[in-house]
Parts: C-alpha cells; structure tokens; sequence
C-alpha cells in the first residue's frame, strides 16, 4: 500500500539555541557506549523502529551492524534509570562539513511520557556540538511518534527542509 509521508529536516546551529529539558529524576544517566556494542544498536533499532516503521535496516546482517557501528565517526549513547534500559541516540559526525546527525534517537515504548525524551534530545543536542561542530540536525516524518516534531522544535531546533514523499508499506 502506497502512503504519503511528511518528511521535516531540522537543525540547531548553536549550543546557546539550546532549550533544555531537565534530568526526569531517578537515577537517569545517559553514557556512551565505548566500545561499540553493534548489538545495543540493534536491540534499540528494532525495539523502537517496529512502532514507527524503521525498516531499512531489518535486513542488515550481524557483520553490517558490526561495521556500522565501528565508525569512528559515530557515537552511540544509551540512556538509564536504575539500570533499566530507557532510550538512545547515534551521533553521526561529519568533520568536513562541522556537522552532526542525530541519526536516530528514541525511547522504548513504556518510557513515552515521562518527561524522558526531552532531556534524551537536550543531551544529544549538547552533545552533537562538540568536535568543532557549527550545526546538529535530524530528520523526522509522519510515521515517528505524534509528539517527535514537537520535541524537536521545544528544544530549539528549526525546520530547514520539508518534503513529501510517497512510500510502500506493506
């Protein structure tokens, strides 16, 4: 079946344009995941993406993740709370251009609404400005979850790029 989605591209081009969220509470901790683990990344990929239609990578296979997630260029943070996995995020840094791509972020399920994803995408954002870096940004759609683009802009980030598109979801 064809469907349309809206795709928005949004980026924050300073440290200071950032509107935080605070810490929810709790023992909530947000570290990075060093060394890489590919099968962090992909616990998260398919825990999360089954809501929101995240498919391009279902077909990757063990070795794709492992080289994925070894770029030396990427980062991968995984948010706790008392050691219960929450959330996660892939800083996706582009030295030759001071970019950084959130390449994906999200939350499980059972955390959604509990003042959890904003203070996840405030750290990424804090994040992402590190390395020289002049400019975050990320790519959301219609198929994400209903308050996604709204998180995005209340931490700061403005829309750059909007498009519509039509895809096959089986």
């Amino acid at each position: 079946m064809i469907t349309r989605v809206d795709r928005k591209y949004l980026e924050i081009d300073s440290l200071n344009d950032i509107r935080s969220s605070n810490n929810p509470g709790g023992v909530c901790k947000i570290t990075i995941k060093n060394p890489p683990d590919f099968q962090i990344n992909k616990f998260f990929y398919k825990q999360i993406g089954k809501s929101y239609r995240w498919i391009d990578r279902l077909i990757w296979d063990d070795l794709k993740w492992m080289n994925y997630t070894k770029n030396a260029n990427l980062e991968t943070y995984i948010m706790t709370d008392n050691n219960e996995l929450i959330g996660f995020f892939e800083l996706l840094f582009h030295p030759e251009t001071s970019k950084c791509e959130i390449a994906y972020f999200g939350i499980l399920d059972q955390y959604i609404g509990k003042k959890y994803g904003g203070y996840l995408l405030s750290e990424a954002l804090k994040l992402g400005f590190r390395n020289n870096t002049k400019k975050v940004w990320l790519h959301t759609c219609s198929l994400d979850h209903k308050h996604a683009l709204n998180n995005y802009l209340g931490r700061g980030m403005k829309i750059f790029k909007s498009e519509t598109i039509n895809i096959d979801i089986n």
